[in-house]
């Protein structure tokens, strides 16, 4: 636990990390087997306030910042990673509400994501541009008080799941060309239709789906912003925000699997000797340079969302080194755990 943390996030990571032990832990291995979303834990997260972290107080939310989205998501992440990734995409997708929200859009969204437990996620990427996110295909054409929307999205976190997905399309007719939109779909309109869950090699319970939108109408008052004005969500909300899940959930894998090592290394016996593993001279050394990379990942973690938590504007290129750092030492300590842990680790409930 970081002792340097404000009072209320440190206040969050116990929350968090309470949670995580109590309710994700003891779920995670049938969550991650059978590809099961995660709903119940969602839940108690709700119940908890945490699911509101990012709305305003005036509407009930904690009204906080990336630095306690990073500390939320690593202490979720060490129980259940995808808890981790469920809950971050969702606050990804309520920050992105947040930044230019209309009265509507606080009564529309907001508040039923604090009282209702209502949970939002993103719909951006699609098949034919891949992570070129922000060349979105999907058309837009206005009806009267309404947009209707056409076009395939793809790897949508808690798809068929969620209750609001922040969807992206090309502008509609009156806007330029090149500028694109964000808007509101709820659940369950009609001319959706969800495609079978992606079933990946981890985090296999986030819901991951392909959605096919078949001429969906949606409000005009559930565009976010202005049209066309979407390169400004990328930059101030969709990039940061994202990283900093996505660091946030890669520490907490790695800081579990680092405490799965440790914890095997010093109950491993030899037969011969009768020594543990941890006593051998050189698996110290190796568990040091583990923890080194997990908590230099850490610090530039929190360093990097504690820069544009300020409004530094220079942050966002921290922000993108924080997320390669945590990624990069999630897989050196899974990589080097298994070659630590022997045989063992190779196996099912190791």
């Amino acid at each position: 636990m970081d002792n340097l943390l404000p009072p209320r996030i440190s206040e969050l990571q116990k929350q968090a990390g309470d949670i995580s032990r109590q309710v994700l832990r003891p779920k995670a291995a049938e969550v991650d087997e059978r590809c099961i979303w995660p709903a119940e834990s969602l839940k108690v997260l709700a119940e908890l306030g945490l699911t509101g972290l990012h709305v305003p107080m005036k509407l009930g939310g904690q009204e906080q910042g990336l630095l306690a989205l990073a500390v939320v998501c690593e202490a979720l992440a060490q129980g259940c990673a995808s808890t981790a990734i469920c809950f971050g995409m969702h606050s990804v997708g309520t920050a992105v509400i947040v930044a230019k929200a209309t009265p509507y859009h606080e009564e529309r969204f907001l508040t039923p994501i604090v009282r209702e437990g209502c949970v939002a996620t993103l719909a951006l990427s699609e098949p034919a541009t891949g992570s070129h996110f922000y060349f979105p295909q999907c058309s837009l054409e206005a009806d009267g008080d309404h947009f209707v929307l056409n076009g395939d999205k793809q790897f949508v976190t808690s798809g068929g799941q969620a209750d609001f997905y922040i969807v992206s399309s090309r502008a509609s007719e009156s806007g330029a060309a090149g500028e694109f939109n964000c808007l509101v779909v709820e659940k369950n309109q009609p001319g959706m239709e969800w495609q079978a869950p992606w079933r990946g090699f981890g985090m296999r319970g986030n819901s991951s789906r392909g959605l096919q939108l078949n001429r969906v109408r949606i409000p005009k008052a559930n565009l976010l912003g202005q049209e066309g004005d979407q390169l400004w969500y990328i930059f101030e909300v969709i990039a940061p925000y994202f990283l900093m899940a996505m660091a946030g959930t890669y520490l907490g894998i790695a800081q579990a699997a680092l405490d799965f090592v440790i914890d095997y290394v010093k109950q491993r016996p030899y037969g011969h000797s009768g020594k543990t593993l941890a006593q051998e001279s050189f698996i110290p050394h190796e568990i040091s340079r583990l923890w080194l990379a997990v908590e230099a990942a850490r610090g530039l973690v929190h360093r990097s969302a504690r820069l544009a938590d300020s409004g530094d504007s220079e942050a966002l290129v921290p922000v993108f080194m924080a997320k390669v750092a945590a990624s990069e030492a999630a897989t050196q300590v899974c990589q080097d755990g298994l070659r630590l842990c022997g045989g063992s680790a190779y196996r099912d409930n190791a």
